[in-house]
Order: C-alpha cells, then sequence, then structure tokens
C-alpha cells in the first residue's frame, strides 16, 4: 500500500530534504527508519526540495509499504526511530497512484524576521535577525504584486535545467507583523531554487529603504534585476503546508 505522511524537521543540521550521497538529509533519515520498521529498502518521495538549513511543519512525502502494518503502527514506529528533529505528524493510505510533488495543487512558506536591539539566542535557528528598524507597512502595500503569474527569472539560484521555464503562480502573498516578529508568506503552484528567500529579501530591502518601489515592480513585471543580492539566508524559512484536491496538509 502507498502511505503519505506530513511531516515536520528542524532543519539546521541537514543539507536539504532530498537524498544526498556525501552530506546529510531528511530523506535520509526518514528511509532509515523506515528500514528499520521493515527491514527492508525502502524510498520516499517529497512534495518539494528545502534547501539547506531550512526547515518544515508540513512537508509531505509518501513510500510504499506492505499492508501488514496499520497507519498507528508506522506513525508511532517511525517517531521512535527519527531522530529529535524529524517528526512525523500525520500519515495517510492514499492511491497507489499518489505523488507528493505531481500531485500537489500549492505550496506555502513562511519566512520570519525578528526585529529588536538585541538578539535572541532562542530564535537563532528559526527567524532571521535584524537590529534597525523597517518599514512594515511598506512590504505589507507592496507584497501583493507577488500574486498572479509572472517570470520569475530575477528570483531564482541555480537552475537544474537552464532550459527549463521560470514561470510560476503566487495564489497568496501577505506580510504580517505580530510584537517583534515579521512573518512573510507565500503559497504557489511551485517554487524555483531561492525563490521565496529571494523575495522575502527584495521585501525586506525594500522596508529598509534600500531598494525603491520602481525598481521593486520592475523586477517582478519585466524579470530586470538580480535578486542575488537580496537573497536571506535559509534559517528563517519554513514549508508549513501542502495542498492537494484530496486533503490539505497543516500544521498540526
Amino acid at each position: 500500500m502507498r502511505v503519505a505522511l506530513v511531516v515536520e524537521y528542524d532543519g539546521t543540521r541537514y543539507h536539504g530534504f532530498q537524498y544526498q550521497t556525501n552530506a546529510s538529509s531528511v530523506q535520509e533519515e526518514l528511509e532509515k527508519a523506515l528500514g528499520c520498521l521493515t527491514k527492508k529498502n525502502v524510498r520516499v518521495k517529497g512534495a518539494g526540495r528545502t534547501d539547506r538549513g531550512v526547515h518544515a511543519t508540513g512537508q509531505v512525502v509518501s513510500f510504499d509499504v506492505d499492508a501488514v502494518y496499520s497507519i498507528d503502527t508506522i506513525v508511532g514506529a517511525l517517531n521512535w526511530y527519527l531522530p529529535s528533529d524529524v517528526a512525523v505528524k500525520a500519515a495517510y493510505q492514499v492511491g497507489e497512484e499518489f505523488d507528493p510533488r505531481r500531485h500537489a495543487t500549492s505550496r506555502t512558506y513562511i519566512y520570519t524576521i525578528s526585529l529588536g536591539s538585541t538578539r535572541s539566542p532562542l530564535d537563532r535557528f528559526t527567524t532571521y535577525y535584524v537590529k534597525q528598524s523597517i518599514n512594515v507597512r511598506v512590504m505589507e502595500e507592496a507584497v501583493s504584486l507577488f500574486v498572479g503569474r509572472h517570470d520569475f527569472c530575477s528570483f531564482v539560484g541555480k537552475l537544474d535545467d537552464p532550459e527549463s521555464s521560470t514561470v510560476r503562480e503566487i495564489v497568496k502573498a501577505e506580510v504580517s507583523q505580530c510584537s517583534n516578529k515579521v512573518r512573510i508568506e507565500f503559497e504557489g503552484n511551485a517554487f524555483l531554487n531561492q525563490q521565496v528567500r529571494r523575495m522575502a529579501g527584495v521585501l525586506l530591502a525594500l522596508g529598509r529603504g534600500d531598494l525603491t518601489k520602481t525598481k521593486f515592480k520592475s523586477m517582478i513585471e519585466t524579470g530586470q534585476g538580480d535578486s542575488g543580492n537580496y537573497v536571506l539566508p535559509p534559517e528563517g524559512l519554513c514549508l508549513i503546508g501542502v495542498k492537494y484536491n484530496d486533503w490539505v496538509s497543516i500544521p498540526l
């Protein structure tokens, strides 16, 4: 039977979700735990590849396993074998054709910025600290320009295939502030390498006054300009959910 999991992880010590030969990954930890349960080599597929240091509360993965295991047994056993920075939050039996990447209708990421005159040691692995004041209102007004279908060639890092399309659709883009935390949320059909970190970085540059509104708008509408100088570090980024037509993964 095919099983889909909703997985949460602290990505600090991992070189991303996807398996790598010479570096630790979340996929490797999941497959090791499945091996302990089934005594077999079980490969998992993920809804998306998070970069080194990026976190998730709603990553979705799938794998095939013998039907002798109940859903409760799978959740309990995997959480027993997994390290403390990775956990299975929920599990579902899905159809044999289910593919967590191809069948996803959207993915939602949040980038969190921590403001204040002094940094917080407790936030150092989950937020990006900014000491100076920023104009959050300007960021709130500008973020809606990302919504829609655009060519995000100005907001991408290295492409696996230089010939691949950089057109993506953003269905939700919001900036909100609660106390000293600024949250930048994006929901889209798919995202390019470093796209969210670059979009968040350009918004922060706008809020700092380091980027004009005209230049910001031009980067989105014309694809002119390079966001490489504004890309934010990975620790503030978290994949919070993946949507499907039949069910939605959300933080639990």
